[in-house]
Parts: structure tokens; sequence; C-alpha cells
């Protein structure tokens, strides 16, 4: 069974630049003898992380959804269900371990869950190819979609990776197509589809399995067509003008959510889901509880996920 690896513990080397003076007073803290000093520190804490996160740039945020200590999709099926079995294999090529599909309890519903894994560890994220998926990713993803409408189970996809894998070899294996024939799956499956995106959702390979009746993003993670830093250097030949480049793509949660792409964010633990991945979990856990209660009521259909997506892109103009 898969042990989470983050515990939410964080150090000053491994901190973003404006976490710094929160993980210092946090350090103090721990340090502080007297309960009148340490009460506080806590109150300049509680100021400081609040003035931190209530004015994070587009940038920044982009930065929090890539934090090496962000739990992944593995961390939370570990945390929510019982009894999860992994699949293995696209029934074509192999198994593609960035891609990761499986059958688990999720207080006493059964549910199908598909989703990327970048890894944790240095060794992992190599083997998981930093989550991005292969071919038979796709393939397996499919087979998993399918299996689910056919046993009438809810599907829950995770959303962490930069993208598809880049490779001359994974295209020619066809997964330009192959996205393609992800997305007219899902579209069409006869079965609930709850898409949450953790971290990194970036370009085709986190929309292949995003097609869903409820996208849920947490509040730092990001869902872009391409990462900052490349579309920095299509538009301006300068890959420092990353931070301008995240503002102009709109790849925030809550700009998502304006816009009608995502249906909810999920707010975070006082400094992210890095700092308190058992309280991201529980976070999740109210949202999946939403997700299979509607289910329970008939709130998702095809018609209507179809809808949703002929929407993308309408605006109204006023006179």
């Amino acid at each position: 069974m898969f042990e989470p690896k983050n515990k939410g513990r964080s150090t000053l080397d491994q901190c973003l630049p404006f976490e710094r003076a929160i993980l210092e007073l946090e350090l103090r803290i721990e340090k502080t003898e007297t309960d009148e000093e340490r009460g506080a520190l806590r109150d300049e804490l509680d100021r400081e992380r609040q003035t931190v996160f209530a004015n994070l740039t587009p940038w920044q945020r982009v930065q929090l959804a890539r934090h090496a200590q962000r739990p992944r999709m593995l961390d939370y099926t570990a945390r929510l269900l019982d009894d999860f079995i992994e699949l293995h294999g696209d029934r074509a090529i192999g198994d593609d371990p960035a891609m990761v599909a499986g059958i688990g309890r999720f207080e006493d519903q059964t549910i199908m869950v598909v989703g990327q894994q970048k890894g944790v560890t240095t060794e992992e994220k190599v083997k998981r190819n930093f989550g991005m998926a292969h071919p038979e990713g796709y393939r397996k993803a499919m087979r998993a979609f399918e299996m689910a409408e056919r046993f009438k189970m809810p599907i829950v996809t995770f959303v962490d990776t930069p993208a598809a894998h880049p490779g001359i070899e994974a295209e020619a294996h066809g997964q330009g197509p192959l996205i393609a024939a992800s997305l007219r799956r899902m579209m069409a499956i006869k079965t609930p589809i709850l898409s949450v995106v953790l971290g990194e959702g970036g370009s085709g390979g986190a929309l292949a399995v995003a097609v869903a009746d409820r996208l849920a993003m947490l509040e730092h993670a990001i869902y872009v067509i391409c990462p900052p830093e490349r579309c920095a250097e299509i538009l301006w030949r300068d890959v420092e003008k990353k931070e301008l480049a995240a503002s102009a793509l709109r790849v925030t949660a809550g700009e998502l959510k304006e816009l009608g792409v995502a249906d909810v964010v999920l707010p975070e633990p006082p400094g992210g889901a890095h700092r308190d991945p058992v309280g991201a979990a529980e976070i999740l856990r109210e949202e999946l509880r939403r997700f299979l209660d509607g289910c329970q009521k008939g709130l998702w259909t095809v018609e209507k996920r179809r809808r949703k997506f002929r929407n993308f892109g309408v605006w109204h103009q006023g006179t």
C-alpha cells in the first residue's frame, strides 16, 4: 500500500522566497520558551501569513502549484480511499507509471480513480516521468473509464502534470490522436465524472483526463494551455517575462472560476497544501462527498456535460 511521503515539513532551503519570513517565524516559535513571547510571535505569524497569501501574484501561485513538497495524487488516495487496487497496463504496449488508474472505496462508495503521479523523490520523479504520460498512459486511462461505465462507478480524476510527454517517440506512437480520443470518450461516458486539479494542470496532458461534469481546483493550483516560461519565449522571445505571461494567461484557480472553466475552488490550509497535507486531504474529502451526493441525486448527465463545454468561450457584450 502506498504511504504518504509528504508530512508537511518544510525547511528554509526548500521554501519559496515569499515563504521564508513565515518559516523563520515558525522556527522562532519552536525555540521560544515563554508563553507570552510565543503568543506574540504567533500573532505576528498570523499577520505575516495573511499579508503574504492575500497578495500572491499569478507567478507566485505557479510556484506554489509546482512546490516540491506539494501532495501528489497517491498522497490523497492513501488518505481518502480504502482498499485501493491499482490497475496496470494499456492492453497494447505496456504500463505507464506517470498515469495511475485504480478502484477504491470512499466511505462505502466504490469509485474509479485516474490521474497523474509526478513523484516525490528524485528517483520516483524519473520513474514516473515527472507526471508526463506517454500514449500508453492515455490508453490505460480510457480502459479505466470504460470499466467504470460498464460497472456504473463514478469517476474521479486527479490532474497534476506539466504536459503530455514531449518526446518524438510519444508522437510517433499516436499521442495526439489518443488525447483527442480521450476527450471524445469522456464527453460521452455515461457515468458522472469529477476532475480535481491538485497542482499543475498543463496542456493536453491535463485536459485529456479533465473533461468532467464538475472541475474542482485547489486554491493554489493552476490550469493552463502552456507553461508561462514557454509562453514568454513564444510571445516576447524572453523567458524572463514569465511573470508577465503568468498574469496574461490567467492561470489561477480564482480567475478560472470567474471564467467558468472551474466549477469550484477548494481553499487550502494556511500556507498551502504542502504545509498541511492531512488538512488538504480533509478539504478534498468534503468535495468528494458533495460530488457523490450529487451522483445519488442524478445531478450529472451527459447532456449537461456537453452543454457545459459548448458554453466555454461564450461571452455577452453589454449594450
